[in-house]
This record gives structure tokens, sequence and C-alpha cells, in this order.
């Protein structure tokens, strides 16, 4: 858990830096920052740049980072059992039918990606088709399917675009702040000093708004979770989170796409606060108090 999390922040801290360095790069270069609507306007366009070609590309990057097979024409029974419950649950969904995957990996995991609710892939595991049983399986699917009918991977972008946005623009403001502080009110433009207090805020700030973002995955999980009870009963969901539970390990999905699986772990303390998961204990709990309301 610890090394996602510090894979996690490294690569959200070091898109920060590269931003860093370009717009600095840029004021060198004579392009006026100065001004609050113009650091606005350069926030807003590496903040949500970012984010939103990440999420274009986001079903070529799984595919080629897990090395799926996307089916096609279906090669056995297994598969075409997960193309018809696959546009089954779609079509109940409202949602244009996903590509349907499988990927190699030990562990029981699946994900769905994709650059809008028509536009998606749902992946599974060989580890998943081992260990569950045709009920658990569609359970699953089920959550990956309400994902992709929320909107999820599109909300997501977003509101990692509107954090980067302020993180750059709060460093920056506040930067200025603190450089002319040192400096005495000297109106020497920046220098040194305020390039290495930019570059330090945007480190705490990215922090932070990783906490922000992470808070909001783990709450889309237990919304995917109930979407899944109403696709494939709630029943056969609680014992597809059971069967995670009881089979939980360290999941080999790459950091691009581990936030949008459907397995989670264990974390107490400060840790809990970086998970993109909620404990697969709370999110069974959610279910079955939500049955006796």
């Amino acid at each position: 858990m610890f090394k996602r999390i510090a894979l996690f922040l490294a690569t959200n801290l070091a898109v920060l830096a590269l931003v860093s360095i370009v717009l600095s790069v840029l004021s060198a270069a004579g392009v006026n920052l100065g001004d609050n609507g113009t650091l606005l306007l350069f926030a807003a366009l590496f903040g949500f740049g970012g984010a939103l070609f990440s999420l274009a590309i986001s079903k070529w990057v799984a595919k080629r980072m897990t090395g799926m097979y996307v089916i096609g024409q279906p090669r056995n029974e297994a598969e075409a059992w997960l193309l018809a419950t696959v546009r089954r649950q779609a079509e109940a969904a409202g949602i244009a039918m996903p590509e349907v995957g499988i990927y190699d990996a030990p562990e029981i995991n699946a994900f769905a990606t994709g650059p809008s609710r028509n536009n998606s892939l749902v992946a599974v595991s060989t580890g998943l088709l081992r260990a569950m049983n045709r009920d658990e399986a569609e359970a699953v699917l089920a959550h990956e399917v309400s994902h992709v009918a929320n909107g999820d991977m599109v909300t997501m972008a977003l509101i990692q675009g509107v954090l980067n946005t302020f993180v750059i623009l709060l460093a920056r403001v506040v930067g200025r702040v603190v450089d002319a502080w040192l400096s005495g009110g000297r109106n020497e433009g920046p220098g040194l000093a305020y390039y290495l207090i930019v570059f330090v805020l945007e480190m705490v700030f990215g922090l932070i708004a990783s906490v922000i973002a992470m808070w909001f995955s783990r709450w889309r999980e237990f919304r995917a979770d109930a979407g899944g009870a109403r696709l494939a009963g709630r029943d056969k969901m609680i014992a597809a989170l059971q069967r995670l539970a009881q089979n939980y390990g360290q999941s080999t999905l790459p950091n691009e796409v581990r936030a949008f699986g459907i397995s989670g772990g264990v974390a107490g303390g400060l840790r809990r606060l970086f998970m993109s998961h909620p404990p697969l204990a709370e999110r069974i709990q959610a279910l079955r108090e939500s049955a006796e309301v």
C-alpha cells in the first residue's frame, strides 16, 4: 500500500514540477505572468490540459500497459458470457456497449476506463475469471459498468484539472507574497528565492490536492457498488466484495489505471487519506445498511 501511495504522489508531484519549470522558462522568456488573469489562464491550460489528455488516451494506455486481449469474436463460452453480460448491463444502464478485455494478472481485479460514457472499456483479470463464480463476476462487471454510467472517469479528470489549476495558481500567488515579504517590498522582479518558494508550495499544495482527489475516488466506489447492486443484485454485489476481501493481494495494475480497479485494501491513520478505495469491510457494510433502509 505504501508503495502505491508513494508512486501516486511521485507522479503528481513530477507533473507539477514540470509545469513549474515550463512556466518559469516562459516567464524568463518574457511572457508576462504577473497579471492574475494571465496567470489563471496559463494555470488552467496546464492544469486541465494534462488531465484531459490523459482521459482522451486512457483506453489506449490501459490496453498497452496491461497487454490485454480485447474480445472481438468470442473464442470460448467464457468470453461469450462476458460480452453478453456487459451488453445486457450497458443497455440497462443506458450507455453504449463498452469494449471488453481480459488481461493476465494473478489477483482478482477489474477496471473501467475511457473518455466518455459511450466510449469506454471494461476489463477483467484472468485471476478474477479463475477465482469467482458467475454471480460474483456478474456483480463486478455491474460495478464497472456503473462507473461508466456515472461518468466517473470524466468527473475524475475534471476534478484533477481543477485541483491542478489551483495548485499552480495558488503556489505563485502565495509565492509572490512571501517573496515580497522576504525582499522587504523591493520590486526587483522574481528571483531565485521566488522560484524555490513556488516549487516547495506546489509540493505542499499538491499533497493536499491528492487528498481531495482520493476522497472523491473513495466516494465514487460506494456509488458504483450501489449501482452494481441495482444491475446485478445486492446479494451478488456483497458476495463479490466478500470474495475480494478473502483473496485480497497487492494489485499488479499499472498506476495509470490502478485507481479504476475494483480491489481495495485496508489502511489506517494518514495513509487512509491517500487510498483510492475504501476498505472492503466498509463497502460491504454500506450495502447491508442500504438494504435495511
